[in-house]
């Protein structure tokens, strides 16, 4: 029990990250396009580097440790990791929701409209990160966990920002975008406690969790956030940001995680 509240806590504390981003928006403040894409590719990176150093390879560890050397660990970390990214791409298509640029996706719904789609869109986005954490926290593994959290942590910084600048475009006041945005950071602890929960029932599913949680986030990934980046032709700063996240991650992971 206590690492599902660890699980809460850290996921709490890296959703509230995302309110932080969103500040500069109660100022008037608006980032250019390239520098909001450059900043979107950071988060990418982060999210990349933590899918495989803090999820995939421990849970290739875990898994060894637990069934053996062989294909065990190599085939929980494949269907893990299919299945977690099928699970989003499947509430992808089911939830109606909206994004900033590309418009309504997922089922018309008359009864959800206006803010709600695009918090539904976030929602879509925040569970696979609150999901991350809490399942490196409720796996026990603290250091790794750590650098989990804080790389996570630090890319819900211009997300927050890209969500309130992204409600301000499309007719929002500035108050109303920072506290919607502010407010999506809470979904990761919706996250935060079923990825802890989850990983705590036993600990044949711990190696489940992790590739989950990273099939979840690659989806994300590769169906949102780099999509977003490029779409208005500032892939090269995109792709710039992104590597810098990675490696800014990786050496985080090595180093905390030492």
């Amino acid at each position: 029990m206590d690492l599902v509240l660890t699980a809460l806590v850290a996921s709490f504390i890296t959703g509230s990250l995302t309110a932080v981003g969103a500040l500069p928006v109660l100022f008037g403040r608006h980032p250019s396009e390239r520098f909001n894409d450059t900043l979107l590719g950071f988060a990418a990176g982060v999210m990349l580097a933590a899918s495989f150093f803090s999820l995939i390879v421990p849970s290739i560890e875990i898994s060894t440790e637990l069934y053996g050397e062989g294909p065990a660990p190599a085939l929980i970390a494949v269907f893990g990791i299919l299945l977690g990214a099928v699970t989003i791409a499947v509430m992808d298509r089911l939830l109606p929701h909206e994004h900033f640029v590309s418009g309504p996706e997922g089922m018309a719904s008359d009864k959800i409209a206006g803010v709600w789609l695009f918090v539904f869109a976030i929602a879509i986005h925040n569970f696979p990160e609150g999901l991350a954490v809490g399942v490196a926290y409720g796996s026990g593994q603290t250091d790794a966990a750590f650098s989990l959290a804080l790389g996570i942590g630090l890319q819900n910084l211009p997300e927050g920002l890209a969500v309130a600048v992204g409600l301000v475009a499309v007719g929002y006041s500035h108050w109303k975008s920072f506290v919607v945005a502010a407010l999506t950071g809470l979904i990761e602890p919706i996250g935060g406690i079923v990825g802890g929960a989850f990983v705590n029932l036993s600990q044949v599913l711990l190696p489940w969790g992790l590739v989950f949680a990273a099939g979840a986030m690659l989806f994300v990934i590769s169906h949102e956030i780099i999509p977003e980046t490029h779409r208005r032709g500032h892939h090269q700063r995109a792709t710039a940001g992104l590597m810098v996240g990675l490696v800014v991650m990786l050496f985080l992971d090595v180093w905390l995680a030492a």
